[in-house]
């Protein structure tokens, strides 16, 4: 049994205000993500667009502050004025990024009529990759000028009579990799001048509007961090955030290692929020840069064949592979493939909540973040259904109750190592040591009044016993522990089980001086509710 785990919680350590945009989610035309999930002109549901009302008002429900769109990859080839006007007059195209056919039957308008419909705000990404600086000026005044110009009243004669009022524009996608249609891999200081001038020119049509450059796109690339150093110096005083992504790689069947994953986003945050500040010492400016950490997620796989001694060209092999048989897929958004979970949906569950903790943690400077999965996490869909996943349940109680103040928590607890690793040429993981058994993070309404700790037992072999130290608090009345585990990894949420995995009511908490005291089950997400009088 492990030791006693003792979390102190008190108002007068603030980390910072949270941002509702944290709990946000990103969309992108790859799969069935819009063609089949989005759009399906054949089911029950869809509309005049052809857009699915029954995966509407699931995300609708779900309360998903906002969702980054439309891309990604794809978004670095893709000319937004092919998409707009009648769908009859549309422009298809081959989709280089993700090897597809776009039809352009979802374009810039059905995605921000999409975002009124489902009640998200847009996260808009540009193409910085073919596109240029008269792109990005067209296409703010399309989308956010009153009128009385060519392209915003273009956009009237579309069908939209007033602004969409877009306030987020990113400023590109991850034009450091590879793999980049139009990649600045080898001049960050051209992108970093683009970005400036791009940002200027968008906020002189536009000024209400913050803007989004990139810096290195995962902590594994080769130029990390001074890529991201130089391109950053050259656009620090016209943007307001840094876009950062990363896809966490574990090799399958390390449970430890899974689990403990945020681990390496808190590094990449913490790295990234010093070459910020170094930036802002080297400008002599006052401004503190803000982070919008836009795409993540963490994913088991099978390892990969390694090549030792390549250096660089590990890279260049992996993304310049010209396969002659390589051909373009026509996604058919009736016909959706059957999704596939390789991963247990409860274990997805706590690696995604953790990694929301960690950005509750650094509140006062992610103020953005866009779960890869999160649309399929709160409306998984196949051809005729739509369900919620686990991991639907810490994301919306976060979404409920992760609001206000960021507090800091001081945690005792047993810890463990992660060893480095490598799962192939270009996912390779220095060891992480001390990695706490309970996760935790805890947000302060002061409005309400509602303190919630959130809670995670990483431990994959023992519940743990835990207090909740909150005597620093006035009046602060226990509300109730709810918390989410099982007994069988395998179980997953289904159209036909969907509450295999929910969370309910613990009644054993007992609350008397201040102090808390329950018990954790192993491989749980727990929330313990409090309520101070105001």
């Amino acid at each position: 049994m492990p030791k006693k785990a003792k979390v102190t919680i008190h108002p007068a350590f603030e980390i910072g205000e949270i941002s509702p945009r944290i709990y946000s989610a990103f969309l992108e035309p790859i799969g069935n993500m819009v063609n089949g999930s989005m759009f399906n002109p054949k089911h029950p549901t869809a509309d005049e667009k052809g857009l699915r009302h029954d995966f509407i008002d699931a995300v609708k429900e779900s309360g998903l502050p906002a969702v980054r769109l439309p891309g990604g990859n794809f978004v670095s080839g893709w000319d937004w004025k092919d998409s707009i006007g009648p769908v009859e007059k549309r422009k298809a195209h081959l989709d280089l990024a993700w090897h597809q056919y776009y039809t352009n039957e979802v374009g810039h308008d059905e995605y921000l009529q999409w975002s009124e419909m489902t009640q998200t705000e847009p996260l808009y990404t540009i193409n910085l990759g073919t596109g240029d600086i008269n792109d990005a000026v067209r296409i703010i005044e399309y989308t956010n000028h009153e009128g009385g110009t060519y392209w915003s009243d273009l956009r009237k004669e579309y069908g939209h009579e007033k602004p969409y009022d877009v306030k987020i524009w990113y400023l590109g996608n991850e034009v450091d990799g590879y793999w980049q249609i139009g990649s600045y891999q080898n001049d960050p200081r051209g992108y970093g001048l683009l970005a400036n001038e791009t940002s200027k020119l968008m906020k002189w049509v536009d000024p209400r509007i913050e803007t989004v450059a990139c810096v290195s796109c995962s902590p594994n690339m080769l130029h990390y961090p001074e890529w991201d150093l130089t391109a950053l110096t050259e656009c620090y005083h016209s943007v307001d955030y840094i876009s950062m992504h990363h896809y966490q790689s574990v090799l399958m069947d390390d449970l430890p290692t899974y689990l403990g994953a945020s681990r390496y986003f808190e590094d990449y945050i913490n790295t990234e929020i010093a070459i910020c500040d170094y930036v802002a010492a080297k400008l002599k400016s006052p401004k503190k840069m803000m982070i919008s950490f836009d795409e993540y997620a963490t994913m088991m796989r099978p390892a990969g064949e390694l090549h030792y001694g390549r250096g660089e060209y590990l890279h260049y092999k992996t993304h310049y592979n010209f396969d002659p048989n390589r051909g373009y897929t026509r996604h058919d958004p009736d016909n959706m493939p059957e999704r596939k979970f390789p991963m247990s949906d409860m274990l997805q569950a706590i690696v995604n909540a953790s990694t929301l903790l960690t950005f509750i943690r650094h509140a006062d400077r992610v103020k953005i973040a866009c779960m890869t999965g999160g649309l399929h996490v709160l409306a998984s869909t196949n051809r005729e259904h739509v369900w919620q996943t686990a991991s639907f349940h810490p994301y919306t109680q976060l979404m409920r109750y992760g609001r206000g103040t960021s507090l800091q928590t001081q945690v005792d607890c047993d810890t463990y190592d992660i060893p480095s690793y490598i799962v192939d040429d270009t996912n390779q993981y220095y060891e992480q040591e001390n990695v706490d058994f309970i996760d935790t993070a805890a947000a302060f309404d002061k409005e309400t009044g509602e303190l919630n700790i959130f809670v995670i037992n990483r431990n994959w072999e023992a519940d743990n016993d835990i207090e909740l130290d909150v005597s620093g608090f006035e009046g602060l009345t226990f509300i109730e522990h709810l918390e989410m585990y099982t007994d069988d990894l395998s179980k997953s949420n289904t159209f036909e089980t969907p509450n295999a995995i929910a969370p309910k009511v613990n009644t054993d908490a007992t609350f008397e001086g201040g102090k808390l005291n329950s018990n954790v089950k192993s491989i749980s997400w727990n929330v313990f509710r409090f309520k101070a009088q105001k």
